[in-house]
Order: structure tokens, then sequence, then C-alpha cells
């Protein structure tokens, strides 16, 4: 059974980075539309456009995308034998771990923006919002490193 599932390992691997690289797109597209959405008057015909992208990112695209990184990223390091074999890794997995949990909260942290911005009760400034998108790009660059260096 092991060498069958250990088969299997690039595809999961392939849909793992697909998975991803969709995440990510919704990661760091919705703050870029928070952050123009600050600008139209609640109510408004432009903010309710940007209700409805937001809450279409959210639902057709991160939601999924973020439940089948977690899926295929959770076989990868279940399959004895494979090079993220969760027993057997090195550090780096741990740490890879720990950013994934912080790209977590970012999302989570996204979809209460969203919340607010759809009850049309946002209080913070675009500025925030420009802040907020730099966090999962950091996030990101620290899980590839960790993924592709392997430093520890």
């Amino acid at each position: 059974m092991n060498s069958s599932l250990l088969s299997f390992y690039p595809w999961i691997k392939a849909l793992h980075v697909i998975a991803v690289i969709s995440w990510m797109a919704g990661l760091l597209y919705l703050p870029r539309l928070f952050v123009y959405h600050c600008t139209a008057e609640p109510g408004s015909p432009q903010s309710e456009t940007f209700k409805e992208m937001e809450g279409k990112l959210a639902r057709l695209i991160m939601r999924p995308a973020m439940l089948a990184t977690l899926a295929f990223g959770l076989a990868m390091i279940a399959i004895p034998g494979s090079p993220g074999y969760l027993l057997h890794a090195g550090g780096w997995l741990w740490l890879k771990l720990v950013l994934v949990a912080g790209l977590l909260a970012a999302h989570f942290a996204q979809m209460k923006w969203k919340a607010d911005f759809a009850a049309d009760r946002n209080q913070r400034p675009q500025r925030f919002y420009r802040i907020a998108n730099e966090i999962p790009t950091l996030l990101m660059v620290g899980i590839v490193v960790c993924v592709v260096v392997k430093p520890f």
C-alpha cells in the first residue's frame, strides 16, 4: 500500500500547487478590492458591485482553493516515504505549517473584512488594506523558501 500511495504523490503535489496558486490569487486580490471599495459610497451602485465581486471571489475561488490546498497538503504529509512525510520531515516542514497557519489567519481576517463591507460597516482606511495586502505575500515567500531550500 505504501508504494501505491507514493505513486500518486506527484499528482497530489501538482493539485496542491494548483490550489495554492488559486488561493494566493484570491488572498492577494481581495484586499486590492477592499482598497477600491473604501472609495465607494455605501449603498452606491459601485459599492454594490464591489460587494458582489468580493463575495464571488471568496465563495467561488478562495474557499474551494483553500480547502483543496489543505486537503492535498495534508495528503502529502500523510504519505509514508514521501519527501514531506510529517514524521520524518525536517524543521522546514514545521515552519512551513506555522506559516500556512498565518495564511489561514489572513484568509479568515479577509472574510471578516468582506462581511464588514457587505454590511456597510467598514471603518478601516485604504492604507490598512494596502498594508494587509502585503502579509500573504510575505508568508508565501517564507513558505516557498522552506519548501524549495529546506534550510533546516
